[in-house]
């Protein structure tokens, strides 16, 4: 399935510059290892060793953050758009 993936600033050395890409898979695992098949280098920054979500890194499958899902295992849907969202911290 084809999904669209908006693409954090910091992020964007991996896509050529591009703000959204599009991906294939049926859950956001698939979509992140599609990803970093076109964009290689893209899953280490989003994924840990341990191959989870990084911590300060929030990823949302249309309007749900995957946390409160099935996290890595999240369905993409045909057409859904998945935006990575580095926290930021300051004060």
């Amino acid at each position: 399935m084809s999904v669209s993936v908006r693409i954090p600033t910091i992020l964007r050395t991996y896509t050529g510059g591009e703000s959204e890409v599009k991906a294939e898979g049926g859950t956001l695992r698939e979509v992140i290892a599609d990803l970093e098949k076109n964009h290689t280098g893209i899953a280490a920054r989003v994924l840990d060793d341990a191959g989870k979500l990084r911590r300060f890194v929030n990823v949302y499958v249309g309007d749900e953050d995957v946390r409160f899902a099935d996290g890595l295992d999240t369905a993409t849907p045909e057409g859904v758009q998945v935006s990575i969202i580095p926290a930021v911290a300051g004060g």
